[in-house]
C-alpha cells in the first residue's frame, strides 16, 4: 500500500515496495506542478547558507506582507503555517466545533483533525451521478448550518477537482456556521477571482480560507501554506501555533516565488492543454473521468479491466508508474484512482502503462 502514511508521493515506500530507486518512478500519485520549482527557488538556495545561522522571523512578516498585497487584504488577516496540514489542525483546535460536516469524497486530514480533538463528524455523500458537484447537496448543507457547526470543504476539492460556488459557502456562513475552505489548488484555476473566497474571509468572522504554496510552485519539501480570516479569530490560531513553525528557508522561498508571474502564466497554459489531452486519452481507454478544475483527475476504472484500484496500483508500480488508490478517500469505492496531470512525455508513459494493465489479459494472476 503506497498510502501507508495517508498521502501520495511517498517515494520511500515505493522504493521498498518495488525495489526501484526513487528517481526511476513517474509519480502520478502526488499533484505537483511539473514545470517547477521556478528559477528563483534555486537562487534562494544558493544564498541561503549566509543566513542559516539566524533564527527565522517568528511573525513571518515579510511573506505575510507580500501575501496581503497579493490579495488586497490586511496583514493581520494572514497566518502562515508549516504547510496546509498544520493550518487544518490549528483551525479545528481553535474553533472546537460541536459538529463538523464533511462532504465526501474529500481530503482525509479534515476528519483526522477533528478526531484528534475528540470531535464528531457527519459525512454528506456527494453523488457520482452528479459528478460530485456540491450543488445537489445544497439544501441539506443549509439545513445543517448553525452556530457550533463547522463545514470543511475543498475548492477545488481533493480528489474530485470540483469547484464550489462561493454563493453556497457564504449562505452557510450567513446561517451562523463556521466554514473552512481549503483552496490548496486554487492557484491552478484561471478564473480564480470568480471562485476564491480569500477576500471574503478577511471580512467574515466565521469564514476561513486555507491556501498551499507547495503544489503550484512544486516545493513539497518546504512545507508552506497560509490561512486567511479576520484578525480576532486568527489570534486564537496564533496562540496555538508552535513558535518558529515556518523556517527561514521556507519564508525566503515563499517571498521569491510570489514574484514569478511568467512561471504562473506558463503553468496555466500547460495545464489547460495537458489536462484536456489526458482526459480525452483516458476516456478513449474506457476510464470515466470526473471533470476537474485542478491539476489531477479522478478516474473510474473500466469494468472490463477486472481490476480494483489497489490491484491496478500494484501493476502500475511494477512498471515504475505510481498512481493514487482513491478508494482510500472517504466516499469512494475500489473502482477509483487519481492521477496527476504532468508533461506530455510523462503522460504518455502513464497511458502506456495503463493500457498494458487493462488489456483483457492485464488482470490475470492478480488477487
Amino acid at each position: 500500500m503506497l498510502e501507508r502514511y495517508g498521502h501520495g508521493g511517498d517515494l520511500r515506500t515505493a522504493e521498498e515496495a518495488f525495489g526501484m530507486p526513487a528517481d526511476g518512478f513517474a509519480d502520478f500519485s502526488s499533484n505537483m506542478n511539473p514545470l517547477g520549482p521556478p528559477a528563483s527557488v534555486k537562487e534562494v538556495l544558493v544564498r541561503y547558507a549566509e543566513s542559516i545561522g539566524r533564527y527565522p522571523d517568528p511573525a513571518v512578516r515579510g511573506l505575510r506582507r507580500k501575501l496581503a498585497e497579493l490579495h488586497g487584504i490586511g496583514e493581520q488577516a494572514v497566518v502562515v503555517g508549516n504547510g496546509a496540514a498544520e493550518l487544518i489542525d490549528l483551525v479545528v483546535r481553535a474553533l472546537q466545533p460541536k459538529l463538523t460536516v464533511l462532504t465526501v469524497p474529500c481530503f482525509d486530514e479534515y476528519g483526522d483533525a477533528v478526531r484528534k480533538i475528540g470531535g464528531e463528524t457527519m459525512e454528506i455523500r456527494l453523488s457520482a451521478a452528479h459528478i460530485f458537484d456540491l450543488e445537489p447537496a445544497a439544501d441539506r448543507l443549509c439545513e445543517l448550518a448553525a452556530p457550533g457547526v463547522l463545514f470543511m470543504l475543498g475548492s477545488p476539492n481533493n480528489p474530485t477537482g470540483r469547484l464550489a460556488k462561493p454563493e453556497l459557502l457564504l449562505r452557510l456562513v450567513d446561517r451562523g456556521a463556521d466554514v473552512v475552505v481549503d483552496e490548496a489548488f486554487m492557484d491552478f484555476v484561471p478564473c480564480e477571482a470568480e471562485f476564491s473566497l480569500v477576500r471574503e474571509a478577511a471580512r467574515h468572522e466565521r469564514l476561513f480560507v486555507i491556501r498551499s504554496m507547495t503544489k503550484f510552485y512544486s516545493i513539497p519539501g518546504i512545507r508552506l501554506g497560509y490561512i486567511v480570516g479576520m484578525p480576532k479569530p486568527l489570534s486564537r490560531l496564533r496562540a496555538l501555533q508552535v513558535q518558529w513553525s515556518v523556517n527561514s528557508l521556507a519564508q525566503e522561498i515563499g517571498e521569491a516565488v510570489l514574484a514569478e508571474e511568467e512561471f504562473a502564466g506558463r503553468t496555466l497554459a500547460w495545464l489547460g492543454r495537458e489536462r484536456a489531452s489526458l482526459t480525452a486519452a483516458l476516456e478513449a481507454h474506457g476510464f470515466g473521468v470526473v471533470p476537474s478544475s485542478a491539476n489531477y483527475l479522478l478516474c473510474r476504472i473500466p469494468e472490463s479491466a477486472g481490476l480494483s484500484a489497489s490491484m491496478l496500483q500494484l501493476q502500475m508500480g511494477k512498471q515504475g508508474v505510481l498512481i493514487r488508490d482513491a478508494s482510500r478517500f472517504p466516499g469512494l469505492d475500489h473502482t477509483y484512482i487519481r492521477v496527476a496531470v504532468k508533461l506530455r512525455e510523462q503522460n504518455e508513459r502513464l497511458l502506456s502503462a495503463l493500457e498494458s494493465c487493462i488489456r483483457p489479459s492485464g488482470g490475470e494472476g492478480e488477487a
